[in-house]
């Protein structure tokens, strides 16, 4: 049942993002920023703006980097910041907080292989307390926003980021007068409301007890009933402009429901194979335990950062991983936590990677030069990650 509620998740997210898009609320959020506050007066504030953004929308990483690049685009072009700083401004607010904010489908993805392992008996215990544990050691996530932030702070240029440069963009103005903000602020604001409410009910009264699979999914149900209210009520859209949109919004996604369904079955075949233990003698043999979660943020970061998917590195490395570290009486979540942080390396900074080519197109920067800009940021986030995962090995 719970792989059900899952897929379902994945597929409602589509329709919700699609609806948020198509009301207009990005763009009256967008005016919001622009012309009606003071808070941008110079380049730093300007990209701190568009952090926050991207920090603040982690519903999906994908529309982390759109809308903060389209908050981002007017401001920097005004205060002289090159595109390529606000790509890598978007790139390193998307899958980074995508991955530490769970209540996403990062999170549905996540907690479903670890339910995976759990169900196979690799591991024991509650699925989203593992992975509540597990972020915690997301080293390669936290790294990549605290160095973001230090550079927008500190206006820090290295390696290509030095030789970025400005060309002249033409803002494009609005034609109409833009929708309310607030219909994407109260859609989003409920998603998280909402979760913690459904944790707390499926938990008889603890949080920590509740049923995410579950929690995610009636989440999604009821924001998407709510949005039906809401949209229609206000005269935003029309019953058939809701329904179509929904309904594309959730065909797109369907991809990435195929994804999670074929992760379950990759999990329960690597087992059956017995990939894990046959990797763990290896392991036991020829590596430390205070290696094992360098190693697998290292293995991890270079399958991502071929593949530019995180996902799938999620589905490839955690049915071994888990397992090695299980065999090598390893600290878990940390393992886990190297899983996700090698997965979103190649995420973040792969040329091949949909959220860097996103990044890109939402700042309007060519795509080579927002890879070859923001790497050198990234190399120094993975140093960082993977110096703390020998440092905790030794301490836990």
């Amino acid at each position: 049942m719970w792989i059900l509620k899952t897929l379902g998740f994945a597929i409602l997210v589509g329709s919700i993002m699609a609806l948020i898009e198509k009301s207009g609320g990005i763009e009256g959020f967008v005016d919001f920023v622009d012309n009606k506050n003071s808070f941008v007066t110079n380049a730093r504030s300007s990209l701190m703006l568009s952090y926050i953004v991207g920090v603040i929308i982690f519903v999906e990483s994908s529309i982390t980097s759109l809308v903060a690049g389209a908050v981002g685009k007017p401001l920097c072009d005004k205060y002289q910041v090159p595109r390529a700083k606000l790509a890598f401004v978007c790139d390193s607010t998307s899958a980074p907080v995508s991955s530490l904010i769970l209540f996403n489908g990062w999170g549905a993805l996540l907690l479903g292989l670890i339910a995976t392992q759990i169900s196979l008996g690799q591991i024991s215990g509650n699925g989203i307390d593992i992975l509540m544990d597990s972020v915690l050691y997301n080293f390669y996530a936290m790294s990549a926003l605290v160095v973001t932030f230090v550079s927008i702070w500190y206006n820090i240029d290295i390696g290509a980021m030095k030789n970025a440069t400005l060309k002249p963009h033409k803002t494009m103005m609005l034609s109409q007068k833009p929708a309310s903000m607030f219909l994407m602020l109260i859609p989003i604001t409920l998603m998280v409301g909402l979760v913690f409410v459904f944790l707390y009910i499926t938990g008889d009264g603890d949080m920590l007890k509740g049923s995410g699979s579950s929690s995610i999914f009636y989440t999604m149900v009821a924001t998407l009933v709510f949005m039906f209210f809401y949209f229609i009520g206000t005269k935003n859209m029309s019953f058939t402009q809701w329904g179509e949109t929904a309904f594309s919004g959730a065909v797109t996604l369907v991809p990435i429901a195929f994804i999670l369904l074929l992760a379950f079955a990759l999990g329960e075949s690597t087992v059956t194979l017995k990939t894990g233990l046959y990797l763990s003698s290896l392991a036991n043999e020829n590596l430390s335990v205070y290696m094992l979660g360098a190693v697998i943020f290292l293995i991890g970061a270079i399958i991502s950062f071929s593949t530019g998917t995180s996902w799938g590195t999620f589905s490839i490395m955690m049915p071994v991983a888990v397992p090695m570290a299980a065999s090598m009486d390893a600290n878990i979540a940390l393992c886990i936590g190297a899983v996700i942080s090698g997965g979103v390396f190649g995420d973040h900074c792969s040329p091949v990677s949909d959220t860097t080519i996103i990044s890109a197109m939402a700042s309007d920067c060519d795509i080579m030069e927002h890879v070859r800009t923001q790497l050198p940021y990234a190399l120094i986030s993975g140093a960082v990650a993977l110096v703390l995962f020998v440092v905790f090995s030794f301490i836990s």
